[in-house]
């Protein structure tokens, strides 16, 4: 097993990040990271980044201690942080020739390394230019390099493909998929897309540091339960209060849209229209999606 966490609770102050919090990981796993700010996704990814120390609970990475043997963790893991850590001052290709001398790798291997990293995200005509230069998205492309250049064994991602066009976004995951192939990589991604956390084999939906579910796209989506009718009306409130009075469905309202759930929802349609005269501004149906669950799990 490449990846085994158990019990994993970590507090700031009186605040619990994590409760109880376990998850396993073999080689090739790709696991996604879903909530809400505050839920404990980025809590998870320090701790396994080895960033900070768990607090309870066990965290064994590559058959080492994460709290213990760091360093051993360090070499085997990869990691691209939300934020920008690259180098400003040094070129593309300076960073990740001293990021690839922190590995220990030098000489025609590094070299090598290095030109592979930058051709995968295609950064390698910016090689020269300083970071400080590029583009946003030009920078994330050549952290994201970066992280796979020492050819990690478990990839950490939070908010991997942030700021960056289609185009990048497939370029990055592509080569997500040859280090998967060639190093049967394990890989945890923290998103707020859910298009990317469809291609995630296995889904963890946090809130308040606690799993509220787990399983695949389409096993999650078989949750929801049937269709989704989506509503817009002029008075938000009063017509989800409105409805609720008449009808005994599962309904929410979120980001001024109400949202009601059931077998043959668009049998529903007329039956909700008429509920509502000269309130609804818009109606649409479609099938079980991420975001539903993600609304589901966040309200309950």
């Amino acid at each position: 097993m490449l990846l085994a966490v158990e019990g994993l609770t970590h507090r700031y102050g009186e605040v619990t990040a994590l409760s109880q919090f376990t998850m396993h990981l073999n080689r090739r796993d790709i696991v996604g990271l879903l909530g809400p700010n505050g839920s404990g996704k980025s809590t998870l990814l320090r701790v396994l980044s080895t960033a900070v120390k768990p607090q309870e609970g066990r965290v064994e990475i590559c058959g080492f201690d994460a709290g213990k043997h760091v360093a051993a963790v360090r070499e085997r893991i990869g990691v691209v942080f939300q934020t920008q850590t690259m180098d400003k001052l040094l070129s593309v290709e300076e960073n990740l020739l001293a990021c690839g001398s922190f590995y220990g790798m030098s000489g025609r291997t590094l070299a090598e390394r290095v030109r592979t990293a930058m051709g995968q995200l295609g950064v390698v005509e910016k090689r020269g230019e300083l970071v400080r230069n590029l583009s946003g998205g030009m920078q994330r492309r050549a952290e994201l390099a970066r992280a796979l250049l020492h050819e990690p064994q478990l990839l950490l991602l939070d908010e991997p493909t942030a700021g960056l066009d289609p185009v990048a976004r497939n370029d990055f995951w592509r080569a997500i998929g040859e280090l998967r192939e060639k190093r049967n990589t394990a890989i945890v991604v923290s998103t707020h897309l859910f298009d990317e956390a469809e291609r995630c084999e296995t889904l963890i939906l946090l809130e308040k540091g606690v799993r509220v579910a787990e399983g695949s796209p389409e096993e999650l989506k078989a949750t929801v339960g049937g269709e989704v009718v989506e509503l817009r009306a002029r008075r938000p409130e009063a017509a989800l209060a409105t409805l609720q009075a008449v009808f005994e469905l599962p309904m929410e309202l979120s980001d001024g849209v109400i949202r009601v759930v059931a077998s043959q929802a668009h049998q529903l349609i007329p039956r909700l229209v008429e509920a509502l005269p000269g309130e609804v501004v818009s109606i649409g149906l479609h099938q079980p999606t991420l975001a539903d669950v993600f609304h589901r799990a966040v309200r309950r």
